[in-house]
């Protein structure tokens, strides 16, 4: 998930400056921090500095990170000072976000993804900021359409969606009142090994557990790919901000990853629940692969290696996506 691409070295090579990564400390922060690192050497820039900031609850939290020559900065962003703090520097990339507990604590949901992105990008005025934002603040659409496109209206379901259309309206408003060049990556659903949707299909599937159909149809795409999208989006940062949907291109039937997943795992035949609606989240990649090219790791192979890692018996983040519900609730 950390091996340079072409894309991101092109990109860090017409880079200046330092790498700040806000909210590093969750599932996809290590992994991206250290591809922009391993970018950075490759793109003959060593002198430049990546650093990661996030709460880094335990001090052995911080190990891989200076193992691999990122800089940390261990603060709690919603503390008063906590961002004065913070070293200025021209590039940005914005991972803090509230998703899974959303709906038990709505008041912390939007402190997170609506308030302190506004301090943050009044913070950090004039410099290149890239957002990561979520599919979810488009409706649910017919699976026939193709998906959703960044031209699509938002109509996010539920609140904890709609406070990630907060984030990115405080974002946009300080890009087309301040100059600040942004880009808001609407990303779903990333896979690692030890966690995503294949990995919440492939569970139930090996555990015996009806597998829900409600959310029939999904996107997905390889954590790497999307690590390396992210850091791309530095590449094409504006004002008003660059849009763009990061996810894997095809549009996947549930059912259909179920019977194939039993199959690669020798598991008995899925049984299901529920049916397939009509409508699911699912977003268009044609500006994503025009601006980034075709995802490296086709999907066929990364539902091979989700379902050789589960028989195995492989580490997980115990994580579930939540991606059956269609209320926005999580």
């Amino acid at each position: 998930m950390s091996t340079p691409t072409a894309g991101t070295i092109a990109t860090f090579a017409e880079l200046e400056g330092d790498l700040l990564v806000l909210g590093a400390g969750g599932k996809l922060g290590f992994s991206l921090s250290n591809l922009a690192r391993r970018s950075l050497d490759a793109a003959g820039k060593n002198t430049s500095r990546v650093i990661a900031v996030s709460r880094f609850g335990h001090p052995s939290a911080t190990e891989p990170f200076s193992a691999a020559g990122i800089e940390t900065v261990a603060a709690d962003l919603l503390a008063d000072g906590a961002l004065e703090r913070l070293p200025d520097v021209p590039n940005i990339v914005y991972l803090v976000g509230m998703k899974f507990g959303s709906t038990q604590d709505m008041a912390s949901t939007w402190a997170l993804n609506t308030f302190l992105p506004g301090l943050v990008a009044r913070r950090f005025l004039r410099r290149r900021i890239v957002v990561l934002s979520t599919g979810n603040v488009y409706p649910l659409v017919d699976v026939r359409s193709g998906g959703a496109s960044e031209t699509d209206a938002p109509a996010p379901v539920g609140e904890y969606a709609l406070s990630c259309l907060g984030r990115e309206r405080l974002f946009t408003y300080y890009s087309q009142t301040q100059g600040t060049r942004v880009t808001l990556v609407r990303l779903n659903y990333a896979v690692d090994l030890r966690y995503g949707v294949l990995v919440d299909i492939g569970l139930h599937v090996m555990r015996g557990e009806p597998v829900d159909l409600t959310m029939g149809c999904v996107n997905v795409i390889w954590q790497g790919d999307a690590n390396a999208m992210i850091l791309q989006g530095l590449g094409v940062c504006d004002t008003p901000p660059t849009i763009v949907n990061v996810t894997g291109p095809e549009i996947l039937s549930v059912r259909w990853l179920a019977y194939r997943l039993a199959q690669l795992l020798e598991a008995a035949e899925p049984t299901f629940t529920g049916s397939e609606a009509a409508t699911a989240l699912l977003s268009n990649t044609a500006r994503q692969q025009r601006l980034f090219g075709y995802p490296t790791l086709p999907t066929g192979v990364l539902i091979e290696w989700v379902a050789d890692w589960l028989r195995q018996g492989g580490r997980l983040l115990n994580k579930p996506t939540g991606f059956q519900q269609r209320s926005g609730k999580f």
